[in-house]
């Protein structure tokens, strides 16, 4: 035979929800603070382009001054011109214009003081009755060879004079021309110089005018910047600023339903009954 217990039933556990926030004030400037971000973060950025500077207008004139070539080109040329003239043989025509112009006058003085001496012996035989004579002949002869010796001495002297003056001549052509040479390389060397000193000194006007450019630049990207940095000093301030909580606490307890109160209610009843009736045997 079965029995209704006079127990209730367990109660179910009560379940307890805690939120935690921060203090009122401090909750709505942050929620401003990214209000503020949130707008900020909605404008676009249009970044600024990169610009490079273009050649200074001293590069410009070394361009210009490297695209002529050849600038000792016409020194150098006369200089082999000069060279090539004074290589050829010396002649004849080189050696006449440096014979003496007087030279006749010396071999005609020559002469005529031979044939006085001639004279002279002529008369000096006739005087001693040998004109004519073996003795007379051998001395005219004797005048006449010392005579044409000295003219061809001094036309010889003349020559080699001549062929000297000719020949330093041609020496100094040749190095008359080297000269020219060494000139025309050094005007080519001088005006690569200037062509490198030009493009020295524009180089540094546009490192200054590219310095000027990204200094434009980037002043523009701090300006386009500048709101976010506002909102990051904000949040900075917030995130180092006093921290406050505030906690709600709610508890929650399922409640009896009647028809568990209804039960209850006559298990109770019928404990009571069973207490003042004793129970019968089955």
């Amino acid at each position: 035979m079965s029995f209704f217990s006079s127990k209730s039933p367990p109660a179910a556990p009560t379940t307890g929800t805690s939120i935690y926030r921060e203090a009122p004030g401090i909750e709505e400037r942050k929620i401003e603070l990214m209000d503020i971000a949130r707008q900020v973060a909605q404008n676009p950025i249009t970044l600024p382009d990169y610009k490079v500077a273009g050649l200074g207008a001293l590069e410009q004139q070394g361009l210009t001054a490297a695209g002529t070539t050849g600038i000792g080109a016409p020194t150098v040329t006369a200089g082999i011109n000069q060279i090539n003239a004074a290589a050829a043989p010396v002649g004849q025509q080189q050696i006449n214009q440096y014979l003496n112009p007087y030279q006749s006058y010396v071999t005609d003085e020559i002469g005529r003081q031979a044939q006085i001496m001639q004279n002279q012996l002529g008369a000096k035989a006739i005087g001693s009755g040998a004109f004519g004579g073996g003795r007379e002949g051998v001395q005219q002869a004797e005048l006449q060879g010392r005579a044409l010796t000295a003219m061809g001495t001094a036309q010889q002297q003349g020559f080699n004079t001549a062929l000297g003056a000719a020949q330093r001549q041609q020496q100094l052509g040749l190095a008359a021309g080297q000269q020219l040479g060494q000139m025309g390389l050094g005007q080519q060397q001088m005006a690569q110089g200037d062509i490198n000193q030009l493009f020295a000194a524009g180089g540094v006007q546009r490192q200054l005018a590219q310095q000027t450019l990204d200094a434009q630049r980037q002043s523009t990207l701090q300006q386009q910047y500048e709101p976010y940095q506002r909102a990051e000093f904000l949040a900075n301030l917030y995130a180092a600023g006093p921290k406050s909580q505030s906690g709600i606490t709610m508890g929650t307890a399922p409640s009896t339903s009647p028809l568990a109160q209804a039960v209850g209610t006559g298990i109770g009843a019928f404990t009571a009954f069973q207490g003042v009736k004793p129970t019968a045997p089955v």
